[in-house]
């Protein structure tokens, strides 16, 4: 079932690379497939063509900290919580704030 939902989802960024939702959702399928270069690859894909997707952020910091890249995902928080404070999601900013702190 994973493969065919990936390759639907697939299909639909080849269609639409600006489609956050199906871009969102095949970074999601890599993540929880254990492909966290790939998911990252699309979550900052994402970010690029939509920087307001405020959960990019969080999910793609979430990756970046299980593929051990705490540095990187650091500045991805932090970037996430720009775009927060911007928009006024001030759920998803408290969630970047929260895994922000715990990194230290």
């Amino acid at each position: 079932m994973t493969n065919n939902r990936m390759d639907t989802l697939k299909g639909m960024v080849a269609q639409n690379p600006k489609d956050s939702f199906a871009r969102y959702g095949l970074a999601t399928e890599y993540k929880n497939a254990g492909n966290f270069e790939q998911a990252v690859t699309e979550y900052r894909n994402l970010m690029e063509v939509n920087p307001d997707y405020a959960a990019a952020y969080f999910h793609c910091g979430q990756t970046l900290e299980k593929s051990g890249r705490m540095d990187e995902a650091r500045s991805v928080y932090q970037r996430g919580i720009e775009v927060t404070a911007r928009t006024g999601d001030a759920h998803t900013r408290s969630e970047l704030e929260a895994a922000l702190d715990i990194l230290g």
